[in-house]
């Protein structure tokens, strides 16, 4: 008798274990674009046009906005002559890659990920 026991019991755990196993694992969060941008970018840019500037230029509006044309900031050279608005097109290959966009550039963030990409280009956008 106790071995049929001890045999309902282990195939109860197991089939427990293999119902565990089927179930689906939540879903991933996608990024969050404000949490990104404060680990990320934060660092050299604000998003006010008041508060003092960064090694950045303030990202307050920056969708939309000609490149390289804040009134008081500092630009490098090929900003300064950059010829571009700011969009989501321009913003992802900038994040990509900003030595590829405008050469000579002093920016040595890259980010790799597009959906990391995505979500503070997102984020940049709200806060438009």
């Amino acid at each position: 008798m106790r071995a049929i026991v001890l045999g309902l019991c282990t195939a109860v755990v197991l089939t427990v274990r293999v119902a565990d196993a089927q179930m689906p694992l939540p879903a991933a969060k996608p990024p969050d674009g404000a949490t990104l941008f404060k680990q990320q970018c934060a660092v050299c840019h604000t998003l006010s046009l008041s508060e003092p500037a960064r090694q950045g230029p303030p990202l307050l509006k920056v969708v939309g906005r000609p490149a390289g044309k804040i009134e008081g900031f500092r630009y490098s050279q090929g900003l300064a002559n950059a010829d571009f608005a700011w969009d989501e097109a321009r913003l992802d290959a900038w994040l990509t890659n900003p030595q590829a966009v405008i050469p000579g550039v002093i920016m040595a963030y890259r980010q790799g990920k597009p959906e990391t990409r995505a979500a503070i280009i997102a984020y940049l956008k709200e806060q438009n």
